[in-house]
């Protein structure tokens, strides 16, 4: 008995270490050819979907230039907004992030470069590491045409580019509303750092953050419940 048990926490520790060591992946990617246009004004918003919301709202929450960023659902109806419907796969839902930004300082661009390099595995199809289900999916919500037509340009400049090795799985979507989510899921990632899906997934994406983006890392996240 004691042998299986061992040969069981093995594997475990193993399985563990895997999945480290695949949350802790990023690519180094290109900025974007096609950018919006220079903005006077200092609040734009953008809204992006890459698995569960816990680890894309604390990457932006990371990035200079960035005012807010709110845990949320984009893509169904307001009446299925909710958490236990959402998980169903079965509303039109994704977990996404409604990010607030001062395009003075940061454009939409460059936080979709940062999406895809670091918030998440953009060629994963409707699942992100051990979360699967069309809730989970790789999405781009877009506001206006301008949006669309930088998301799109990106995601054909990274495929021609063969940037990760695959094609990308990202959907570009038309933002059709954007429903916050529970209260006990913003700022999640700095609230509960002691977790264990928090510590294998999402800390490894912060860490990647200050790394390959340097200059636009803030130490001190901003938060929903400041």
């Amino acid at each position: 008995m004691k042998a299986i048990f061992r040969s069981v926490l093995a594997a475990a520790i193993l399985s563990t270490a895997a999945c480290a060591q695949a949350a802790e992946s990023a690519v180094v990617i290109d900025p974007p050819k096609v950018d919006e246009t220079a903005k006077t004004v200092h609040s734009e918003t953008a809204v992006f979907a890459g698995g569960c919301f816990w680890g894309v709202q604390g990457v932006f929450e990371h990035v200079k230039g960035v005012s807010q960023a709110v845990s949320g659902y984009a893509g169904g109806l307001a009446r299925t907004a909710h958490y236990e419907e959402v998980g169903s796969g079965e509303t039109g839902h994704a977990e996404s992030v409604k990010v607030t930004y001062d395009p003075t300082q940061i454009t939409y661009g460059q936080l979709l470069q940062i999406y895809f390099s670091v918030a998440h595995d953009p060629t994963q199809l409707n699942r992100q590491g051990p979360d699967s289900g069309t809730q989970y999916r790789s999405t781009i919500f877009v506001a206006d045409a301008e949006q669309r037509q930088v998301a799109q340009a990106y995601i054909a400049q990274l495929d021609a580019a063969h940037a990760f090795g695959k094609p990308l799985a990202t959907t570009v979507e038309n933002l059709n509303g954007f429903f916050p989510a529970e209260a006990y899921h913003q700022d999640y990632l700095v609230q509960n750092p002691g977790s264990f899906y928090i510590m294998v997934n999402d800390q490894p994406k912060i860490a990647n953050l200050a790394k390959l983006f340097a200059n636009r890392y803030r130490e001190d996240p901003v938060l929903v419940s400041r």
